[in-house]
């Protein structure tokens, strides 16, 4: 095989992943020209990648009009993964018992490249619901978690990391960069992070690092709780937070 043929292959697969990162994102059936133009991409190349993906079953026709959307070879797949990855097992478990010793809402929390992302959630035993949409792409510096994730990487990395946009928040204010680094060096130092969240008005969010063997934070574990009883008993949340995270990352470091 040549080098051309491997880089143009590896081109692809660059696009093939653009397409079913699209997909995910808007979160609806699409034609492949719309997809093209929704990637920045040749329609002749997503015709030719989304015949191929169709072929494999990693994406499925839907209707009768050429719309395509994620296919169940998907789903397959991410359970064969779940059978070997033994932190979404074992988080799954540490969420549980930060819900029965709270009866708040704890979550898993990742970094999808660019982006945040929660990847298991557990609802709080109250009459009212505090949930996020699991999969769904935020912005890092919206989060008490990105301090966190982040901590292990130099200014000038997450710097290179973060899109300019990404620091403007929801209500249209910009965070300052050296405030976002100054937050992200104390919270490495705390291992913890919490504030009043910036996407609504009436939750307050904690966080905490499970770490690898070397001692990068590989996810967090979170409680969002309403302000009010999170000022109440910020204390005991965050004790049990930060003994459940560190409870996960010597199981998973084992």
């Amino acid at each position: 095989m040549t080098e051309d043929t491997i880089k143009r292959r590896a081109r692809g697969l660059d696009r093939a992943f653009d397409i079913l990162d699209f997909l995910k994102e808007i979160g609806q059936p699409l034609r492949p020209n719309d997809i093209a133009n929704g990637i920045g991409s040749p329609k002749s190349t997503v015709y030719e990648l989304v015949a191929s993906l169709l072929e494999r079953r990693i994406l499925e026709p839907v209707g009768k009009d050429g719309h395509v959307y994620l296919g169940r070879q998907l789903y397959f797949l991410g359970q064969a993964h779940l059978r070997h990855f033994d932190l979404s097992r074992e988080a799954d478990h540490a969420l549980q018992e930060i819900v029965s010793q709270t009866r708040e809402t704890a979550q898993m929390c990742l970094l999808n490249g660019r982006k945040y992302t929660v990847a298991l959630m557990k609802e709080g035993e109250r009459h009212f619901r505090i949930s996020s949409d699991i999969g769904e792409n935020a912005p890092i510096p919206w989060t008490a978690s990105g301090r966190l994730l982040l901590a292990h990487l130099s200014d000038q990395q997450i710097i290179d990391l973060i899109d300019e946009d990404d620091f403007i928040l929801p209500d249209g204010e910009r965070l300052p960069l050296e405030r976002f680094l100054a937050e992200i060096r104390q919270a490495g130092l705390d291992g913890f992070f919490s504030f009043d969240s910036v996407a609504d008005t009436f939750t307050h969010c904690f966080a905490a690092p499970v770490k690898d063997a070397n001692g990068v934070a590989i996810c967090t574990l979170c409680i969002v709780a309403p302000r009010a009883d999170a000022k109440n008993n910020y204390n005991d949340y965050r004790r049990v937070l930060i003994e459940s995270a560190n409870s996960l990352a010597r199981r998973i470091n084992e």
